[in-house]
Formats: structure tokens, sequence, C-alpha cells
């Protein structure tokens, strides 16, 4: 599947563009919001971010004296900006979640519709893979994750199924045997689900994998504390969890206006052409001026 960006047109007017402004797309993915971002500047700078080294391949297609593309996770936004030598921007994007690049890459184990093993690392060089988990993590442990990142009621039951098929050698080790295991703990007689019984849990490891949460609260505070007076910063979630993150970021922060009193969903046409669509919601604020 091509890479679509959602809610592309929305996101760039609520950055509010200038053609000489310096801004950052924190989760560069395909390169959608980026090549639009460019588009509407003149003599100004963009500076891509993106943990997932792939990506840097698809940066090094956009020949452009005023884009830089940094191999980096966007919780480290201040780090970047400073070997940047960049003291300030006027706008910084957050595209959040997965990329249908990732989804559609089956060894990357992001899919609970490809089988692969069980990796789900946006950065395949860094951090414990999903399957690592899984094989370490306490049933105690495992159970938060499913519940606090995944909102999965099953939790402890799921757990509890883990650890005994790793004390009898039997860890399911793809993503099609975690979605069985699960499926088995989560059928319901009788009853067809909206979506796939694993979902819940699929999400909630991946969420872990990267500290997604963590990251996503660093990034956040990171990136305000950049922008100069006046300044955009446009966050688009696909997760609950991710959305009440970036609502409750923005409200708390003194140094922030919200402009955005609730998110802004994509339209049925938009839905319609790309089902990941569906479940996003675009969040903006703007720096007062201080």
């Amino acid at each position: 599947m091509t890479h679509q960006p959602v809610l592309l047109q929305t996101a760039v007017e609520y950055l509010a563009i200038r053609p000489d402004g310096i801004y950052v797309d924190a989760t560069f993915g395909g390169g959608g919001h980026a090549r639009s971002i460019l588009q509407h500047l003149q003599g100004g700078r963009l500076i891509a971010v993106d943990a997932d080294p792939q990506a840097a391949a698809r940066a090094a297609a956009i020949a452009d004296a005023r884009f830089t593309f940094v191999h980096a996770n966007f919780r480290e936004i201040t780090r970047v900006l400073d070997r940047c030598s960049i003291a300030s921007v006027d706008g910084i994007l957050f595209d959040l979640g997965v990329s249908s690049m990732q989804l559609d890459d089956a060894e990357r184990g992001f899919s609970l519709g490809r089988p692969a093993a069980l990796d789900m690392r946006m950065d395949p060089g860094a951090g414990r893979s999903a399957y690592e988990i899984l094989a370490t993590a306490s049933e105690g442990e495992l159970a938060d994750i499913f519940f606090y990142y995944g909102e999965e009621r099953a939790a402890r039951r799921i757990a509890r199924a883990i650890v005994a098929r790793r004390s009898s050698g039997r860890l399911p080790s793809t993503t099609a045997e975690f979605a069985q295991l699960v499926a088995g703990i989560m059928q319901r007689r009788g009853r067809r689900e909206r979506i796939h019984p694993a979902t819940r849990a699929f999400q909630a490891l991946r969420i872990a994998v990267n500290h997604e949460l963590d990251a996503l609260r660093e990034g956040l505070h990171g990136a305000v504390g950049r922008l100069r007076g006046a300044g955009r910063i446009v966050a688009i979630s696909f997760h609950s969890l991710e959305d009440r993150i970036v609502k409750q970021s923005f409200r708390e922060d003194e140094r922030l206006e919200v402009l955005t009193k609730r998110p802004v969903l994509p339209g049925s046409l938009e839905i319609t052409e790309n089902r990941r669509a569906r479940s996003a919601k675009l969040r903006a604020a703007q720096r007062k001026a201080s």
C-alpha cells in the first residue's frame, strides 16, 4: 500500500507555515507531510526526525538544501535541534503511530494480519523486541502492559496464559501465534467481533516495546520548549491514550494556547480512501508570546 499521510491539508493549515520559517517533522514516516511543508517554504528550513532507520532511505530521495533528516526518536528533539544549531522553531508536527510502510512490511511484526517474528521495534537496533518482553516480564508486568496500554479487560487472563505457555516451552514467537493465543482466550460463542480479539493486546505490546507514551510526553515537552512566540505545534494521534496525553499536555502547559477545542477528525471521503485514517484525531496549539 502506498503511504497516504492522514489529515495532510488540515495539518499544514494549522501549522500556519511562514515561507522563511523553521519547522520540524518529528515523525518523517513516508515523507508526505514533509514534502507538503517544503512546498510552502521559500528560504525556510525543515528538520525531519524518525526513529526508524528505513526512513533515512526515503528521506534521501528529497534533494533539497532546505531539508535535513536526523535518525532519532522524537523524545530527543531538543538534542536534535542542538545538533542542527537551531535555538527555536516556528512549528512542529507529530504524526503518531505506525506508518503504512511499517504495517505492510511483514518482517517488522507490526501487523496482526501478516505472520512475522514478534519484533515491533521502531528502531530494530535498539531496545527489547516484543518476544523478549514476553519471554522475560513477570505475569504482573505483562498484565499491566495489556491493561494500561491496551485498556484490555482480559489483561490478567492473557498474562497468565503467556506465562503458562512460557513455562511449558511453547511461548508464541510469531505474530500469528500470539494472535491465536489471545483470540482463544477472548473467544465468545455466537458473537462476531468488530476488531480482531487480539488487537488491543497487540497494540499494547507495541507501545511497551517502543516506550511510546513516555517518548510522547518527553517529545511534546521538548518541542514546546523550542517553539518561538506564535509558533505552533500539531499532533495527529491514532490511539485514545496518545490523544489523551496530547490533550492534557496542551491544556496544562501554560506556555500554550489551545487552537482546537475539540479534536479535528478526518472527513468521510478521506476515511473511504484511507481506512487507516478512521481513528485519527488532530490537535493544535500555539506558543504564547513571551
